[in-house]
Formats: structure tokens, C-alpha cells, sequence
């Protein structure tokens, strides 16, 4: 596509976008990690924690992560449960968790024995609860439904090279699918996740991922692209090419014009993030996670006005 004509095509997304949305933009900085930017400085960095419930422990050892993505979370332990760990944390400032954790050979994560704790920190301390569940059986659907849970994510894949090769599963596609029909079927609140070039930096099974996601009533799709980190197996990879990132958020807001789209925290640095989170507004997501630098001047010299949230995008609908 040329240059004029990739404009006029950001143009129709973004008029779409702001037909269906309003000219608001989100931009989010959860307590996740310290950040901050010319542009914005958090006030509250512990108002929304990540808490792994098996510490850095983890069955599946994914390609892309090596159990990297746990270290930096508050670990649950025996001693010290999540009801009490939530409320040691509320004592300093924190609002709301994301509840995650390693995931076992299934492919889900092992939060069925928390999720009393998770309805006592809702009811007891008045405190949100965002799960990342991976898989989920039935009762634990069941569960984080008893809980009252304010939100459910899990990642969705659509190869099944990718689930057997980077995430070591011996499931299909369609036991992702499953896992989102029985989160809907229970009425819960879900936050499906694409992760764009999981399969070795290239694209493989996102336009399936999303081709099952749209099916579903998801609250928020979240979109994030492959990071490749030093230690895993990925570590010394290119990240996808920003032009094939962008192009996909393209494909993902035309898919789903009435459904809100952030642009997740997890992504390149550098002036990679700058690609992406420029190609994000111009394809008319709603969000973005940690804005790269000059991304909030960005937006509103595209005619969107923002607005800043210290709590993970995945809480689009937190001040409704």
C-alpha cells in the first residue's frame, strides 16, 4: 500500500473508530513496572499489583518467557495467603490486583483453591480482582464466577504449531475457543489477549485467534507483541516487523469495530514502541499501555482526547 494510501485507510479507521467511541483515548500505567515519560508521571504506582499465586514456578517453560514474566510479581505464599497478601498491599495504596501465576500441564493456571480468598478481597476489602487464567475447566469457571471476579484474561492462540512448540501443550485451537465459551456462558467478564509473532517473531495463527475471539462477547481484546527477552530461547530473535504489528491492529479494529482494543503493555522498546504505539492510534484502538515518548501529543493531534489510568487496561470499564 503507499503512503497516501495507507493514510486515507488510517483515516476511515480512525473516523470509524471515533463514530463508535468518541474522540476519547486511554492511555494506562499500572504498577506492573516503574515507568514514567515527559509527558506523564504516575502518582500511584502500587494502586494496581500483579500477585503470582506459584511464585516463579511454572510447568509449561514457554519459548518466549522461561518463567521471566513472574519474577517481577508479588508471590502468594502458604505463610502468607492472597486474602492477606491483598490486604498487606491495600495497607499501602493498592487498589486492585491482577491474580496470576505459573500454569500447570493443562494450560491453566491453579487458582482454584483461591478463589475464596478472591471473593473475600472483592466483598471484605472492597479491592478489584483481575484473573489471568489461562485454560479454564469448567469449575473453574464455576469458580471465579462464585468469586464474583471483576474480569477474566487469558491468551488465545490460534496455531496449533504455536501451542505445541512455544507453549509445550498438548491442546488445539479449539480448546482456546472452549475455554472462552465457558467463561461467557457464565456471564464473566472477559479479556481475551493476542500476543502478535508468539510463533518465533512471524505471524502464524493471530487471524485465527481472532476469528474465534470475535465470536465470543469479550470485554476488551488486548493486542501485545512478542518481546523477546534475554534467557529464553527467543531471547537473541528479531520482534516482529512493526509494519506487520500495526497492519494486524488494522485487521483487528475492522474485525471488531464495536469491541474496545488496547495495545498491551507487553512490547519492544525503543523506537519499535514508537512504531507501534503510533500505528495504535492510527488504527483507532482505544488504549495503550505505558505511550511510548511525545504518543499523548500524538493523539491529540490526531483529534483524540486523552485520559490516564494508573490500573491495567484491561479495566476499560473500571470508571464507567
Amino acid at each position: 500500500m503507499s503512503t497516501v494510501g495507507r493514510a486515507l485507510a488510517d483515516d476511515r479507521l480512525l473516523e470509524s473508530r471515533i463514530a463508535a467511541f468518541g474522540t476519547g483515548i486511554e492511555f494506562y500505567a499500572p504498577g506492573l513496572k516503574r515507568w514514567e515519560s515527559s509527558e506523564w508521571k504516575p502518582r500511584q504506582p502500587k494502586q494496581f499489583l500483579p500477585v503470582s499465586v506459584t511464585g516463579t514456578a511454572c510447568a509449561l517453560q514457554c519459548e518466549h518467557c522461561k518463567t521471566k514474566v513472574l519474577e517481577g510479581m508479588v508471590t502468594v505464599t502458604r505463610e502468607t495467603d492472597l486474602f492477606e497478601t491483598a490486604r498487606r498491599l491495600q495497607e499501602q495504596g493498592t487498589k486492585g490486583l491482577l491474580v496470576s501465576g505459573g500454569s500447570q500441564k493443562h494450560g491453566g493456571v491453579p487458582l482454584l483453591p483461591h478463589v475464596d480468598a478472591m471473593r473475600r478481597v472483592r466483598e471484605d476489602l472492597g479491592m478489584r480482582v483481575v484473573v489471568h487464567s489461562g485454560v479454564v475447566s469448567p469449575r473453574l469457571a464455576d469458580g471465579l464466577a462464585d468469586a464474583g471476579v471483576d474480569a477474566v484474561m487469558l491468551d488465545i492462540i490460534g496455531a496449533e504449531e504455536t501451542i505445541r512448540d512455544v507453549y509445550h501443550l498438548d491442546l488445539t485451537p479449539e480448546d482456546f475457543d472452549r475455554a472462552l465459551g465457558l467463561l461467557a456462558a457464565r456471564g464473566l467478564r472477559i479479556i481475551p489477549h493476542i500476543v502478535i509473532g508468539l510463533h518465533y517473531g512471524q505471524l502464524l495463527g493471530e487471524w485465527h485467534a481472532l476469528e474465534m475471539i470475535r465470536r465470543h462477547p469479550v470485554s476488551t481484546l488486548i493486542l501485545v507483541v512478542l518481546t523477546p527477552l534475554v534467557g529464553t530461547p527467543m531471547g537473541k530473535l528479531d520482534p516482529p516487523p512493526v509494519q506487520d504489528c500495526t497492519e494486524f491492529f488494522a485487521t483487528a479494529r475492522a474485525a471488531m469495530p464495536d469491541t474496545k482494543i488496547n495495545l498491551g503493555c507487553g512490547r519492544p522498546m525503543g523506537a519499535i514502541k514508537v512504531g507501534l504505539d503510533r500505528g495504535a492510534i492510527e488504527a483507532g484502538l482505544n488504549g495503550i499501555a505505558y505511550p511510548a515518548e511525545g504518543m499523548v501529543a500524538y493523539a491529540r493531534e490526531r483529534g483524540l482526547e486523552p485520559s490516564f489510568h494508573e490500573y491495567c487496561c484491561s479495566m476499560t470499564w473500571a470508571d464507567a
